[in-house]
């Protein structure tokens, strides 16, 4: 069983796009979401991918992903997908050895900017960054699942 640990947070500022790689463009969209997944689907630069991953709240989840070709990714997306979908760029930031995804959101949710990590155990240490902020880990708010619901330009 595939099983993703990460955590997410916010970010201070940023200092971190002096770290950054030039960055990848996603369009994701959510085909299913119930109280026990979600089923997405990504275009990631040009790969595109079959996602589903559990609906459990916190660091530890069950992940699976497959590749799918990308005109079909392309007909879930404008067709079967709820509404709005999610539109960000993704930059890799190395910092003591460690890897950030860094995700910069765009339409319904600009403004919005969140750090995650991925671990390779619940426990494991590594250093934070001076940019790093507060951990959003458990606020589902942040779930790109979630997003889509409620998109960040309807926060207050």
């Amino acid at each position: 069983m595939a099983i993703e640990i990460e955590r997410k947070f916010l970010l201070k500022d940023d200092s971190w796009r002096a770290l950054a790689d030039a960055g990848t463009h996603f369009m994701q969209g959510y085909l299913v979401g119930s109280k026990h997944a979600s089923v997405r689907v990504r275009i990631e630069g040009e790969h595109a991918r079959l996602n589903i991953k559990s609906a459990t709240l916190g660091m530890r989840r069950q992940e699976f992903e497959y590749a799918i070709p990308l005109a079909d990714a392309q007909a879930m997306l404008n067709e079967l997908c709820e509404q709005p979908l999610i539109d960000k760029v993704r930059y890799l930031v190395n910092y003591a050895n460690h890897q950030w995804e860094v995700d910069v959101f765009a339409g319904d949710n600009a403004g919005l900017i969140v750090a995650e990590i991925e671990l390779q155990h619940e426990a494991e240490s590594f250093e934070r960054p001076l940019w790093l902020g507060a951990e959003v880990t458990d606020d589902p708010r942040y779930y790109n699942v979630s997003l889509v619901k409620h998109p960040f330009k309807v926060w207050s």
